[in-house]
């Protein structure tokens, strides 16, 4: 049977705004800011990419170039990385940065695209085996698991546990070993040319959905449904 990679954050899930992880941290703290501030603020933290999941940094500081070439390959990386853009940003109590980054990695941080339960459950009624490869620095296990979305995914492939990240082929290799199949027989979807294009190098198929809020992509993922053919049919080229 073919097999289906998905891409994690902005393919299967998306992580919530801004502003709503920065209100979200400041409450379990117990402090506040005025609207004004805390606005800008967040502004700020987006502007700074400090959100994992979020917009990339609008200008990349130099002392932070290195670790943000290779910031998913490992836990510590990663933390390094946007620990390091959200401390170029005031805010009330240092402790709060450290905060944000483990708010970010939390299943109350994420959100499941519209169709994400509808695709995985088809799929993996039609014996289609799936497996979830990211770039990323933490373990999104417990995220699947929260939204009852666990029992879908046969494999995962994190590139910090295995000091790899896409577009290097070698992660998709091994999560193509995962599933048991070979490459020609897999489709990666993404939301990212740059990455998660780098499949094609083994000879997976690619489709791509765009990296939209939740409330802007209710039915992007349904035409994977269709590209892996349906029980019984050869899967087609394309």
């Amino acid at each position: 049977m073919p097999a289906v990679l998905f891409d994690f954050s902005g393919t299967l899930f998306r992580v919530e705004s801004t502003e709503s992880w920065l209100r979200a941290v400041l409450a379990e703290a117990a402090m506040t800011l005025p609207e004004p501030e805390l606005a800008e603020t967040a502004q700020a933290l987006e502007t700074a990419g400090a959100l994992p999941g979020g917009a990339d940094p609008a200008r990349l500081p130099e002392d932070l170039a290195g670790v943000w070439a290779v910031r998913d390959e490992s836990a510590e990386l990663h933390r390094a990385a946007y620990t390091g853009l959200s401390r170029r940003v005031p805010l009330p109590d240092p402790g709060l940065h450290d905060a944000l980054y483990e708010r970010h990695m939390s299943p109350a941080a994420w959100s499941p695209y519209p169709d994400t339960a509808e695709v995985l459950r088809t799929l993996r009624e039609r014996g289609v085996a799936v497996g979830v490869v990211s770039n990323i620095g933490w373990d999104l296990r417990p995220v699947f698991r929260a939204h009852g979305l666990d029992a879908y995914v046969d494999a995962y492939v994190l590139s910090y546990e295995h000091g790899v990240q896409k577009p290097d082929p070698r992660l998709f290799s091994v999560a193509c070993e995962a599933l048991g199949a070979a490459p020609r027989e897999v489709l990666m979807v993404g939301d990212s040319r740059p990455a998660d294009g780098g499949a094609a190098a083994l000879g997976c198929r690619v489709h791509f959905v765009d990296h939209l809020p939740v409330a802007e992509r209710p039915d992007a993922l349904l035409p994977v449904l269709d590209l892996v053919g349906q029980p019984g049919r050869p899967v087609q080229p394309r």
